[in-house]
């Protein structure tokens, strides 16, 4: 038996090319065979031949990978007498369909989305049975305790999907499986080289044989007269103790399966020895740090450690781990010829560290890829389902609207900006009423592009809307309706939708994946519009295409020495600087997940392979990929997704047995270089409050009783608002708020005022009810809201209702609600005070009573007296000039708050100063004096609208806080 090894810190590739050159020789080097794990490192064999012959051009030998027979250039023998694989999309739809037909007692699925994630994951648990090559019926049979029989029993009934139903119709149309297909082609394979070993070299290199099929057929292999077997990084220095007691999650756990299944053992491997990529002693130091837990007393024993290259890298959280990686990569760049890599299974962090290395302008060669459901089209697809499921609802239709291939017939350029104006005039503010109606009714004062884009639009989406108004639609219909209107909406004035949507390497693949999707939704019965957005989804799941994100928009082409690669493509791969990232429990290691349908020990039961094996494969390529280059950094965050996070179980392993020596991993610098990446030169310097003093030419001359409050308490306000004219936007899908509630309450004692007049009738209760419940209707509030406020109205009506019934006992002449009025004041350049009271009154003995009605907290005699709050002195200096109409002149003699919440105690009345006249007229003759002063005082060029200027009387809301910078500048104590 023919068996051989490369060390771990020996470079597999180069060396398997070299010895193949050395043992063939160039003349023979077109003939043979060499089998690899994946396509990628297929592809970094003939990379590392060329470099093995000096560049020169050469024949290859055939080289294939064993995760692909059909396309291996292998025998034949047998492959032709084995059924086809059946498509991946159409064994899904099937599954769902026979997941659909089980009553809900037994877990079938109502709709077709969630179907299709059920049979999603039986076709897992069948290809993970038919790798183990165990009879599922028998294994699911004897899987539960005695314990759980009855519980089991009812799981059991659901899984005779795969038990019973899909072997019948695979027996039926003639298929198979995958998984047995790929099982079958290599144990075919086996048998004809037993039965004819071939004249031509076979080698297989760099797999650990996760499956029997592949383990039985390097057992062929290993004894065919030219055949070879080479595997990754053998450990054969560790000791006889320690190799039994090597367990699932260790790094040497799926060599040791293999070699046991090959019934060889260590000696029977021969060591590869070559020019060594890691410092020598890395691999002792690690694997002594990794021994099993019963020989751990090795940790104490003498030898030496080495810890050169080898550094960690601690960041706070996922943002700083990539930019400290990113930094990494790109110092490694400034050495000419270096080749850096990150080695990571955790995409997010990938895609971050992409887009960091984008500051210095380099696109990393990322080949792991990236979710199919994250690629542009599969994203505009998505967005254009959502929003028509929520009715072109603001938010859902402005991201599709927004989408790089949104059009509608304009340009790309046009459309966006049609969206913006369209976004201005009808999506800002509360909710419009759904679909287009409701959309046409906001946007009637829009500019003609945001209405044109409206009709634009309707015309693109109109068969998706219409099979959204259908009660129920065949499933390939709904998604047959969703590429229709996709590929209408993507057309621009110039290029044709398809051509635009399926491009690239990602718009192919969704296009080959929805085209096989649609006959397999064939088998489905029809379903509610409202499915499609969860139908898509399903669809897409677990479907990964090319990663092509850093390069979108951008001119170029991958950088030639920046690599990121996931666990599978780094394996059997070296660089010279290697980044570990996301070495974090739950990541790499991942979660031992024994998925939906068995626990651990019932997957134990059954034969299926332990959920720790994971855990040694991930392991394995840990070890490899630390010994792949001469520096490596271990990266892990402290924290992730906001919570601790608990760093890899070999992180922890390394620095227990390197502490026991006195020693620890160097910490990288790059965590310190990131915290200076954006930080300004020099030490931090407080940032001032903004003072502007506009000329006095444009300073306000004419501003509303309540802007005075806001001119005391917060000048940059006024300043924002009347000179720069800023305004700001309402958000999207705006809730109802206190705001609205107060509005309602003062248009509720409007109605009823305008109903009754000064009298006061029988029926005056039921009027206020009838007023309350009148602004309630035409307010357009969704129904629930009005259900909710309704009681609160009613209680502020029957509170209302008292108050008016004592104030008409004492015989006003007049009353009047809502009374606007404005006062031209005598002061130099002049001012106008513009102003609405909610109610004005005359009483009997002739004088004003001035009442305001309040939702919020009305303000106290000491905050009105000190003038901070003027607004009730300055409508009865405003009736005293007559700025209300000669009716409603003269003198004020009761100034009140109405405050109505409507809660357990809905309303009470506060009489400012207690009614007494002398009080009033002082703080109303002192309210004329102060805004004289203050227009004066803002007169003046040198005075500055300040923000906030008075501790502790800042407005509880601002609009033009964030422009003003307050967080920035409030907390540095600087007042001025």
């Amino acid at each position: 038996m023919r068996l051989a090894t490369i060390p771990a810190d020996v470079p597999f590739l180069d060396t398997l090319a070299a010895r193949w050159l050395a043992n063939h020789g160039a003349d023979a080097l077109a003939h043979g065979l060499i089998l690899l794990p994946t396509r990628r490192a297929a592809r970094a064999l003939a990379e590392a031949f060329l470099r093995a012959g000096g560049g020169r051009p050469m024949l290859l030998p055939r080289i294939a990978a064993l995760g692909a027979p059909d396309e291996a250039p292998l025998a034949l023998s047998g492959a032709l007498d084995l059924p086809p694989a059946v498509d991946p999309q159409e064994r899904l739809g099937a599954l769902a369909a026979l997941v659909m037909k089980l009553p809900a007692a037994l877990g079938g699925a109502g709709t077709a989305d969630r179907a299709l994630l059920l049979a999603r994951e039986l076709a897992g648990l069948m290809d993970e049975a038919e790798r183990a090559e165990i009879a599922l019926p028998a294994a699911l049979a004897q899987a539960a305790e005695a314990a759980h029989a009855e519980h089991w029993q009812a799981t059991l009934r659901f899984l005779e999907i795969v038990t019973r139903a899909w072997p019948d119709f695979l027996a039926a149309n003639g298929l198979m499986n995958p998984a047995a297909r790929q099982v079958a082609l290599l144990r075919a394979q086996a048998r004809a080289w037993a039965e004819n070993p071939p004249a031509e070299p076979v080698w297989v290199a760099g797999t650990t044989a996760g499956i029997a099929a592949v383990a039985g057929l390097l057992r062929v292999v290993a004894g065919l007269p030219q055949g070879l077997v080479v595997l990754p990084g053998l450990d054969l220095d560790l000791c006889d103790a320690a190799w039994e007691a090597v367990d699932d999650a260790h790094p040497q756990a799926g060599l040791k399966r293999l070699l046991t299944g090959l019934g060889a053992t260590r000696g029977d491997v021969a060591r590869w020895d070559g020019p060594m990529v890691a410092p020598p002693g890395r691999v002792p130091t690690l694997a002594r740090a990794l021994l099993p837990a019963t020989a751990l007393a090795a940790w104490r024993a003498p030898g030496a450690v080495e810890t050169t290259g080898l550094f960690r890298l601690e960041a706070a959280d996922e943002q700083e781990e990539a930019v400290a990686i990113a930094l990494i990569l790109r110092d490694a760049l400034a050495t000419p010829g270096t080749r850096a890599a990150l080695v990571t299974p955790d995409r997010a962090l990938a895609v971050r560290v992409c887009a960091e290395l984008l500051r210095w302008s380099v696109v990393a060669d990322d080949s792991a890829g990236e979710k199919l459901a994250d690629s542009p089209p599969a994203v505009f697809l998505r967005l254009l389902a959502e929003a028509v499921a929520s009715r072109l609802a603001p938010v859902a239709l402005l991201a599709l609207l927004k989408h790089p291939l949104a059009a509608a017939g304009l340009s790309p350029a046009a459309c966006r900006a049609a969206a913006r104006a369209l976004e201005q005039a009808a999506l800002r503010g509360p909710r419009p009423a759904p679909g287009l109606a409701g959309l046409r009714g906001r946007a009637e004062g829009a500019p003609p592009a945001a209405r044109d884009l409206l009709d634009a639009v309707e015309s693109c989406l109109e068969p998706l809307l219409r099979a959204h108004a259908a009660a129920s639609l065949a499933p390939d219909a709904l998604l047959a309706a969703l590429v229709e209107a996709a590929e209408a909406l993507a057309t621009t004035e110039d290029a044709a939708g398809p051509s635009r949507l399926w491009a690239q390497e990602e718009g192919e693949a969704l296009a080959v994946l929805l085209a096989g999707a649609r006959p397999a939704l064939l088998r489905l019965p029809d379903q509610p519009p409202s499915v499609l957005a969860g139908l898509l989804d399903a669809l897409l799941e677990g479907a990964v295409v090319r990663s092509r994100r850093a390069l979108r928009g951008r001119a170029g082409s991958e950088h030639p020495r920046v690599f990121i690669w996931g666990l599978l493509e780094a394996r059997l791969q070296s660089a010279d600087v290697m980044v570990l990232g996301g070495l974090v429990e739950g990541v790499w290691p991942p979660a031992t997940d024994p998925g939906p349908w068995m626990s651990r020990p019932m997957r134990a039961r059954a034969g299926l392979p332990g959920t720790e094996e994971a855990v040694g494969q991930a392991a394995h390529d840990f070890f490899l990929a630390a010994c792949a280059a001469p520096r490596v950094v271990l990266s892990c965050s402290r924290r992730r997704d906001g919570a601790p996070a608990v760093p890899a179980r070999w992180l922890t392993r390394i620095d227990a047995c390197l502490r026991g020596h006195g020693l620890a991993l160097p910490r990288h610098p790059a965590a310190t270089w990131a915290g200076l990446l954006d930080q300004p030169a020099g030490p931090p310097a407080p940032v001032p409050p903004p003072a502007p003093r506009p000329p006095v030419d444009l300073r306000p001359r004419r501003l509303s009783v309540t802007e005075i409050e806001t001119w005391l308490a917060d000048p940059y306000a006024i300043y924002a608002r009347h000179i720069l004219h800023l305004e700001a936007l309402k958000p999207l899908e705006e809730a109802t708020d206190a705001a609205d509630y107060g509005t309602l309450v003062h248009q509720g004692m409007r109605l009823f005022l305008e109903d009754v007049g000064t009298s006061w009738p029988p029926d005056g209760p039921e009027r206020l009810r009838r007023a309350m419940a009148r602004a309630l209707a035409e307010a357009g509030l969704r129904q629930a809201l009005q259900e909710w406020w309704r009681p609160r109205l009613y209680r502020i009506a029957d509170w209302a209702a008292q108050r008016e019934g004592e104030r008409r006992r004492a015989l006003p002449k007049l009353i009047r609600g809502e009374v606007r009025g404005q006062w031209s004041l005598a002061v130099p350049g002049g001012f106008l005070l513009i102003g609405r009271a909610d109610r004005i009154e005359r009483r009997a003995d002739g004088n004003l009573a001035i009442l305001d009605y309040k939702t919020g907290l009305p303000p106290s005699d000491k905050e009105v007296e000190s003038g901070f709050r003027p607004q009730l002195p300055l409508e009865a200096a405003m009736a005293e000039a007559g700025a209300f109409g000669a009716e409603l002149a003269g003198a004020t003699a009761e100034l009140v708050y109405w405050h109505l919440t409507g809660g357990f105690i809905p309303a009470d009345q506060r009489t400012i100063f207690r009614a007494e006249p002398a009080r009033i007229a002082a703080a109303v003759a002192t309210a004329g004096d102060k805004l004289a002063a203050l227009i004066a005082g803002f007169d003046d060029p040198a005075r500055a609208y300040l923000s906030q200027p008075h501790p502790g009387r800042a407005p509880r809301f601002s609009d033009y806080a964030q422009l003003a910078r307050v967080a920035e500048w409030d907390l540095s104590g600087d007042e001025t």
